[in-house]
């Protein structure tokens, strides 16, 4: 019996951004299509490549992203650029960047150039929810606001187009659930910015909170931050291979040859049995309180944007009478354990509290994936929810058809019901 489609990623020579796209790319996404995609971003003086290579007797594909004189030397088709630390493999490079240099961008301006293209809405919203978890491991560590961290070489044309390449080209393969098997992080020291830090580097390190990881005899920095960030950002579930019929494989390589096994990326693409093993019932997760009853209820919603870009799971306010009678607003953020430090220090920033209080808890969620359909008024993202394999709930997301309603002049209620009739076809078509 089959429920679905799954995408397993498997890491076991580490990931990086241009592995990530070179073993979607060999999983049959078509490049033009990747290509084309990618020009709607405005970045220029860059060319894509496509190739095919052997990594230790495995035959892979190898993405690269050519930038002004390479891509004179060596050709290509135009298009646009990585970041991979594997193009590297042996090379330490800061946090894993690219060798390249194109200046600094800050998060707040990536997110404006995402954000403000013509990529459909589900690749920007992935796209975007990525960079700013880079900007919050990036800020953590170097004690600076997520949207004033620069990003150095993983904010160069060539790390962008990682990641926005990768959501391209996984929005063509939904719906599929994504899982991954642990993380091999690599060994040894990398020069960094900063100075020599033990593998992985430290935004890669921040990333990997609560993923499980490892480590064999292979040396360098196998796993990027770019490849981290994918993997955070787009796995349901890090674990064993689930239970499933293989429909397609593809391999991403990395740059060198490593003595001790194959530098590629695989990742499977195939239907889920009725044996498949669900994500864990229950997470961790943190959950932060603070009782405000002198505060200007603007700055709620902006402290809730702030929030929610930074990685909170959930932001919710509830009315409250505090002592001497006065009304007040119990503000509450749900945030993974890796989170809090950046949490509690958005809260104090943001807002009038001078205290929080904090506790662990568990969490039971249900499976969810995010299928783009289209509709006579544009693409809607509909949210689908499944338990034991199943679907039990689907919802068309609430931001497509407002903006799609302000852009037409249609009702929203008109563009939830043709989104949810798209969709209902769509499940009609794959049954």
């Amino acid at each position: 019996m089959s429920n679905g489609r799954i995408l397993y990623v498997e890491p076991f020579s580490g990931i990086s951004g241009d592995m990530f796209v070179g073993a979607l790319l060999d999983l049959g996404v078509d490049f033009e299509h990747l290509r084309r995609q990618l020009q709607l971003l405005p970045l220029e003086e860059y060319q894509l490549r496509q190739s095919q290579c052997v990594r230790s007797g495995i035959r892979a594909s190898k993405f690269d992203v050519l930038v002004d004189s390479e891509a004179a030397e060596t050709g290509g088709h135009h298009g646009h650029a990585d970041h991979g630390g594997h193009r590297d493999h042996g090379s330490p490079k800061p946090h894993g960047g690219s060798h390249h240099s194109h200046g600094n961008r800050n998060f707040a301006q990536i997110r404006e150039m995402i954000s403000s293209s013509d990529l459909s809405l589900w690749v920007k919203e992935r796209s975007v929810e990525a960079f700013a978890r880079l900007a919050q491991a990036e800020g953590k560590i170097h004690a600076q606001p997520a949207d004033q961290v620069h990003f150095h070489e993983v904010g160069a044309v060539d790390s962008i187009v990682d990641i926005v390449g990768a959501m391209i080209a996984l929005e063509t393969l939904m719906p599929v659930k994504i899982f991954s098997a642990a993380v091999n992080v690599g060994q040894g020291t990398i020069q960094c910015q900063h100075g020599i830090y033990p593998v992985p580097g430290p935004a890669t390190q921040e990333l990997l909170h609560g993923v499980p990881t490892y480590t064999n005899a292979v040396a360098g920095e196998l796993t990027t931050p770019t490849g981290a960030v994918l993997l955070v950002t787009l796995a349901q579930h890090f674990g064993g291979r689930p239970s499933m019929n293989v429909e397609a494989t593809g391999y991403g390589a990395g740059s060198l040859d490593t003595p001790g096994g194959a530098n590629v990326l695989r990742i499977t693409l195939g239907a889920e049995t009725s044996g498949l093993a669900e994500a864990p019932a229950a997470e961790e997760v943190i959950v932060i309180e603070a009782d405000i009853d002198d505060m200007s209820p603007q700055l709620f919603g902006y402290f809730q944007e702030q929030a929610l870009q930074a990685g909170a799971l959930d932001v919710s306010f509830v009315p409250l009478q505090m002592k001497k009678n006065r009304p007040a607003v119990r503000l509450t953020v749900l945030c993974d354990p890796g989170r809090l430090e950046g949490m509690a220090r958005l809260i104090f920033l943001e807002t009038t509290t001078i205290g929080i209080r904090y506790t662990a808890a568990r969490r039971r969620t249900l499976a969810r994936d995010f299928i783009p359909v289209e509709t006579a008024f544009g693409t809607v993202t509909i949210k689908k929810a499944s338990f034991e394999g199943k679907e039990i709930n689907f919802i068309p997301e609430y931001e497509d058809c407002r903006r799609l309603a302000r852009e037409s002049g249609v009702p929203v209620k008109i563009i939830q019901a043709a989104a949810i009739s798209a969709y209902l076809e769509l499940q009609k078509g794959r049954g």
